[in-house]
């Protein structure tokens, strides 16, 4: 007899959004009960202002990609006007609804550059790195920010495990370090000298192509708006929002872990690893709950995001390390 068993983070096809209705850009939106999130009007212009720079992106023709059926069936999705307008980028301000200011991030020409204890340092446009990632795939993924809300969204992109192999690391480099863009005259936000600019993010080889971590380049089967990292970005659900670092250009391969952009800060609050744990609160808060963005109650958080089957084994025998926060 066949026994079916369902993976931690999955839920029963019929709780599932069907994939027409979040592609229906017309829908109204639902559960404005969770009120401090957004207004509606709002909402529905930002997503026009995203479709419309997704209309220009010479990528365009990439998506929507095809869905890769072994990461699906989580919660419902969060709707498209939700998640593309509830944002921290803090390269363009410490409010949430940062969408506005975003816009005016150029995302051609585009470079990206690999060096550090690689075989060969280079540097490659964005269209180029997409053509030589092969063809992009398209992931449900849920979100944990440390603040305590949520989302499930579908990603584009490609495993961080391909782009790995594209950059060719030495056997001795043990970390990827992720950089983003610097311009204080376009971005105001890196005006602001209290904060370590460039946003620098990190993660271990064995993290980076564990096979959860994910390039996106795109959302709701459209290029990455820019206020959601285009035009390429890190995903890794199993961790607090913080590391997942936005419009990226460096990937620095290295032997010394790096300090990344929130732990520089304030380490004692924003560890390396960031792993998500209902169990382990911020010095602030407790993590025990989420709110999902458009829904009006809590609910529980689970470990690793609920996707430990995949990643808890990384961290065997670090039981010395702050894992969780």
């Amino acid at each position: 007899m066949l026994i079916k068993r369902t993976r931690g983070w999955e839920i029963p096809e019929n709780r599932a959004t069907p994939e027409g209705v979040w592609l229906d850009r017309r829908r109204l939106l639902k559960g404005l009960a969770a009120g401090p999130v957004l207004t509606g009007a709002a909402a529905m212009l930002g997503a026009g202002t995203a479709g419309a720079q997704a209309a220009t992106d010479p990528s365009a023709g990439l998506y929507p990609p095809k869905t890769n059926m072994r990461y699906r069936g989580e919660r419902a999705m969060t709707p498209e006007d939700l998640a593309t307008t509830y944002n921290n980028f803090y390269e363009f301000g410490s409010h949430k609804n940062i969408w506005r200011a975003a816009q005016v991030l150029p995302i051609r020409p585009w470079t990206v550059t690999f060096d550090g204890m690689v075989e060969k340092p280079q540097s490659v446009a964005i269209d180029d790195l997409l053509n030589a990632m092969g063809p992009l795939e398209q992931r449900v993924y849920r979100h944990r920010c440390v603040e305590a809300w949520s989302m499930t969204v579908p990603w584009a992109g490609f495993p961080m495990k391909r782009l790995v192999g594209y950059a060719k690391p030495l056997g001795s480099a043990k970390y990827v370090t992720m950089q983003t863009f610097q311009n204080p005259d376009l971005a105001s936000g890196q005006k602001q000298y209290w904060y370590p600019w460039p946003y620098v993010e990190g993660l271990t080889i064995a993290e980076a192509t564990n096979e959860l971590a994910f390039m996106a380049t795109g959302i709701y089967g459209k290029p990455m708006p820019a206020q959601n990292g285009a035009p390429i970005r890190l995903v890794t659900p199993w961790k607090y929002g913080f590391k997942c670092i936005k419009s990226i250009v460096r990937f620095t391969f290295t032997d010394k872990r790096p300090v990344s952009f929130w732990e520089h800060l304030q380490a004692s609050e924003y560890g390396f690893w960031a792993n998500v744990n209902p169990e382990v609160p911020h010095p602030r808060w407790s993590q025990a709950t989420e709110q999902p963005l458009g829904e009006s109650e809590r609910i529980p958080t689970q470990l690793y995001n609920g996707y430990g089957e995949f990643v808890a084994d990384l961290y065997k025998g670090m039981d010395g390390e702050r894992l969780f926060m």
